[in-house]
């Protein structure tokens, strides 16, 4: 992702509040799993589940 201006990064939508999220460099090794755009919207996917 170097050389990429912030405005072209890759983005997706959070699959729990369906809001967009663009690409950051933690998830530089794993962007094709990523879902959540944070660590809420992932618990409160999981406390859906139960």
């Amino acid at each position: 992702m170097k050389g990429i201006k912030k405005q072209n990064l890759p983005a997706k939508i959070c699959t729990v509040c369906e809001r967009p999220f663009t690409w950051r460099k933690k998830w530089e090794k794993n962007w094709e799993d990523v879902k959540y755009c944070s660590d809420a919207c992932r618990n409160k996917k999981n406390e859906n589940e139960k």
